[in-house]
């Protein structure tokens, strides 16, 4: 050994020299190597790598356990803190699109530069914007975890610009277009049509509907009791890849009562007198799968000759009638279980445009 430079000569003839690069888990030092056949060689490669790493560590610190496995003691720390379905989203996309990138970096060699390689990698993927501002959230909150626990000095995936985030405009059906899904869905047997209506009628979300208990109606007072919801969610369960779960409303103003029209009090009604479980769409102990309600909805969509919608938009068709109907944004914002108004008014402004001309109208016929 070369003393004070860690190199050595190797039984292989070669040489190798070692840098620190942080600390391991255990506290011990954790080197990498160089080689070449001769000193001089391995000393030209050996000292630019020294002062790399005495400046990733004088920048982030000297914790060099992988990226991959605080990956996974991250999720072991908030497994017992988030939904199983918040865990499930959370594990899949660090395995699936973030660790197979970056798991071989060390936590303090996390940089701007390997936030830019997981962009490039995600973008080349042709993800929507929306999946990789979710990635990085989660990224982002892993590392702030390592921040917090004195373990890397800055989180640098904070500062990257990510793709804008463009917002679906309001799809709303027309009033015809209701009018004819309504009455195809009216018109199904075996109660298929009734998760169309509680869309168009009460707002609910599809696993909202598939949740449905007969506990949650109630008749007398005419209201709908909102508060769990059904998901299928990816992950191993029991060696499955994917599990059917029901858990609670996602946020506290998920969880809310939604007044009965009298067009959904009759059908549910009729559905309660033939019903034989817990559940207001099946007779079966578990909940029906949100996948078998968007494929009766699309029967029932083609039988109303229309084209081109999906079931969430039915939602945004009650939240529009509501507004078409001079509801204030503070009740519909509670209808539809958002989290603030202005998220509300963000996502239905153009409902709202028919009361601007009203309101500037009155500021005209105010004036004169």
């Amino acid at each position: 050994m070369r003393r004070g430079e860690n190199i050595y000569r190797r039984k292989d003839k070669r040489w190798e020299g070692r840098y620190p690069k942080g600390k391991k888990a255990n506290g011990k030092t954790k080197y990498g190597s160089v080689y070449g056949k001769t000193l001089k060689e391995v000393r030209e490669k050996l000292y630019p790598l020294k002062l790399h790493y005495q400046q990733v560590q004088n920048k982030q610190g000297d914790v060099a356990i992988s990226f991959n496995e605080w990956g996974y003691l991250w999720l072991q720390e908030i497994q017992t803190n988030v939904k199983q379905s918040t865990y499930a989203n959370y594990e899949h996309k660090l395995e699936h699109y973030v660790l197979a990138i970056l798991g071989e970096y060390s936590l303090n060699e996390l940089d701007e530069n390997a936030a830019e390689t997981l962009l490039a990698d995600l973008e080349k993927r042709t993800l929507k914007p929306s999946t990789i501002h979710a990635v990085f959230r989660i990224v982002k909150q892993c590392i702030n975890l390592a921040v917090r626990k004195k373990m890397v000095k800055e989180n640098p995936f904070v500062s990257i610009n990510l793709p804008k985030l463009v917002r679906n405009r309001n799809q709303a059906l027309t009033k015809q277009e209701q009018k004819r899904l309504e009455t195809s869905a009216l018109s199904e047997r075996k109660g298929h049509g009734i998760p169309t209506l509680l869309a168009l009628h009460a707002g609910l979300r599809i696993g909202e509907i598939s949740a449905l208990t007969w506990k949650d109606i109630d008749f007398e007072n005419n209201l709908i009791h909102v508060h769990s919801t059904v998901q299928r969610i990816v992950g191993v369960f029991n060696g499955k890849k994917t599990e059917l779960i029901c858990t609670s409303s996602k946020t506290a103003s998920s969880t809310r009562l939604i007044p009965m029209s009298q067009t959904l009090k009759q059908v549910l009604l009729r559905q309660k007198q033939r019903s034989k479980g817990q559940f207001v769409l099946t007779n079966n102990e578990k909940p029906v799968e949100p996948r078998l309600l968007t494929y009766h909805f699309h029967k029932i969509r083609k039988k109303a000759k229309l084209t081109t919608i999906h079931f969430h938009q039915l939602r945004h068709t009650f939240a529009t009638r509501c507004l078409e109907s001079r509801g204030d944004i503070m009740s519909v914002s509670a209808l539809m279980g958002h989290s603030s108004t202005q998220m509300t008014l963000d996502t239905y402004a153009g409902s709202l445009m028919e009361q601007r001309f009203q309101v500037v109208g009155q500021m005209e016929k105010a004036i004169n």
